[in-house]
């Protein structure tokens, strides 16, 4: 027996609004909203940035988890792994007695009829889409529309016979599951790129062969099946994981585009190369937010709040770690004290400690923001946090 499918919410929104507000939302932060984004005590000025924290695909998906749990109090409820990159949000959904199949206490479960089983806002792929259908099991799904959008352009690509250049982490579950679309159609197939320097190599193979050994050991773990790059990198259409940093993607389309005019002419160009812009709009508002915040204020350093593995989050911090001090923390429990704070280095991606991170006298000017995955509470705590070390007598860790 197929599975129930639920898409489209489960019809308790505002039964679940009170305990998603308690859990997620922030009286203070609206506050600042109002206040020009701004927030002053004492010798601190915070500058929100314009467009922060939680944006629709993720409000949505953490909605229909809590409305899962509603309507089925008597089942069990899973989700396929993290709903989205936030520890604080996925600790949360544990506590409503959500549990993750990922989690090594229950892998290995077997789904049948009676459980429910909730689909991340990543996707899943087509794969484990049918396993799970064939379990019979009730499956809500919280697929972005953005990444949606994704799919519905690459699975156009493979219809065309073009070879998906997929800008994205390989390992990430939503590239996972755009890759998995890339291939449904018999034929398809897809690389994916983590930069512009593998974007740089993979050109100038297009523009004059290489080693052919040396190009699939590279892209082994980042290639469709059976890849040749001889001859699936003869038409090539560009799409991206949504939350990437949008002009690093913009520059390898661009990059593929030059290569393709240059190796086949402008009379070819058309059914030889395709791009579509598919970051989503809440990570490119959140990136162009952050820039101007950047340019429009003195800032004395960056605080940027989300999971380590958002990648998201770690964009805005790569773009704000160009130009200022910058500190990337998990959850505001990163800001251990005036003198300490723990975070993720934006160069090396390992967490590290720094001391005397905060100026210590003096007027002190701190832009925020957050990633799309963190909720406002924690900007909140934040803030607080900061107003407390910048204020208060310095207690050295």
């Amino acid at each position: 027996m197929p599975a129930l499918i639920f898409r489209k919410g489960l019809d308790l929104k505002h039964e679940v609004a009170g305990v998603l507000a308690q859990s997620y939302h922030s009286a203070l932060v609206n506050q600042i909203k109002e206040q020009d984004y701004r927030y002053e005590s004492g010798r601190l000025t915070v500058h929100l940035a314009r467009e922060f924290g939680f944006c629709y695909g993720v409000d949505r998906a953490v909605d229909y988890a809590y409305q899962a749990r509603k309507r089925f109090p008597d089942q069990h409820v899973y989700l396929t792994g993290e709903i989205i990159h936030n520890p604080h949000v996925n600790d949360q959904l544990r506590g409503q007695g959500i549990r993750f199949l990922s989690d090594p206490a229950e892998r290995g479960v077997t789904l049948g009829p009676a459980d429910v089983v909730i689909l991340p806002a990543f996707g899943v792929t087509i794969e484990e889409l049918q396993r799970l259908d064939s379990t019979g099991c009730t499956l809500v799904d919280t697929t972005c529309g953005s990444v949606l959008n994704v799919w519905k352009n690459v699975k156009r690509y493979a219809l065309d016979g073009l070879t998906s250049i997929i800008h994205g982490k390989y390992w990430h579950e939503e590239t996972q599951a755009t890759a998995s679309q890339a291939v449904a159609l018999n034929g398809g197939h897809y690389l994916v790129l983590l930069d512009r320097t593998q974007a740089d190599y993979v050109c100038r193979y297009i523009a004059a062969g290489g080693d052919r050994d040396d190009f699939l050991a590279r892209f082994g773990k980042a290639a469709s099946p059976g890849f040749d790059p001889d001859l699936h990198l003869q038409r090539v259409g560009c799409a991206n994981q949504t939350t990437m940093l949008s002009s690093e993607s913009l520059e390898i389309a661009a990059l593929f585009r030059q290569t393709m005019l240059a190796r086949y002419g402008e009379t070819e160009l058309a059914s030889r190369f395709r791009s579509f812009d598919t970051i989503c709009s809440a990570t490119q508002d959140r990136q162009d937010a952050v820039i101007r915040l950047l340019g429009d204020e003195r800032l004395d350093l960056m605080v940027v709040i989300g999971g380590y593995n958002s990648s998201n989050t770690c964009n805005l911090a790569r773009i704000c770690a160009d130009s200022i001090p910058t500190f990337h923390i998990a959850d505001p429990d990163g800001l251990v004290s005036a003198d300490l704070v723990r975070h993720r280095d934006v160069t090396t991606k390992q967490e590290v400690s720094t001391t005397g991170w905060l100026p210590a006298e003096g007027p002190l000017a701190v832009g925020i923001t957050s990633g799309a995955s963190t909720p406002d509470n924690l900007v909140e705590q934040t803030i607080l946090a900061l107003d407390r070390y910048a204020t208060g007598p310095r207690n050295p860790s």
